[in-house]
């Protein structure tokens, strides 16, 4: 299953709708566009941390653990600050931030804008649910998902490591992984470099 599917099971794409103003479709077409890059930001975050994904793991909790998720969730405003944050972590910088905002408007057809403002909701959405998923994957051994975060990264990006995505992978994902190294952030951001000349 694709995280935008579960994320929308969550309600959460619907919240992010409700929030931004826009319909569930446009808000599922966003959260396509952009879940890869996002989850590309995570898995480079992992291969720099010294413990790999134990410290990736530390890392969700600094930012706010599942708490990102629940907070996207409720019914009162997000905090998008906290989803500032998250990108901040895994993009660096906010140049990479609208880099990969600008290559998603053009493959979703939506405005840009609308896009860089459901970047740090994203973000918490993913972080959240990853957090969570680890915190579960501790407790469910027995889980599809119980390889930890490792697993959930491989699988979420198209469930084939670092090889690209094949026919029944993660489509945007592997579309987006130009250089086969499952990861599509690189790609955006060599794109992104182009752009800026």
């Amino acid at each position: 299953m694709q995280i935008t599917d579960i994320l929308a099971q969550m309600g959460g794409l619907q919240s992010m709708a409700r929030e931004l103003g826009v319909s569930e479709t446009q808000a599922a077409s966003g959260a396509e566009a952009l879940i890869p890059a996002i989850l590309g930001g995570f898995k480079k975050q992992a291969q720099a941390q010294p413990t790999g994904l134990e410290g990736l793991g530390g890392l969700l909790g600094q930012l706010g653990g599942g708490g990102l998720l629940d907070n996207v969730l409720a019914p009162q405003s997000t905090d998008v600050s906290q989803g500032n944050n998250v990108l901040g972590q895994i993009f660096g910088s906010k140049d990479v931030s609208r880099a990969v905002a600008q290559n998603a408007a053009s493959r979703s057809g939506l405005d840009p804008s609308l896009l860089r403002k459901m970047l740090p909701i994203l973000a918490m959405l993913v972080a959240g649910y990853m957090a969570k998923r680890q915190g579960a994957g501790a407790a469910e051994q027995s889980s599809p998902m119980s390889g930890g975060l490792g697993g959930m990264l491989g699988g979420l990006l198209g469930g084939h490591g670092a090889k690209p995505a094949g026919r029944g992978g993660s489509g945007l994902a592997s579309m987006l992984d130009m250089n086969g190294d499952g990861n599509a952030l690189d790609d955006i951001m060599r794109m992104a470099g182009k752009a800026m000349r």
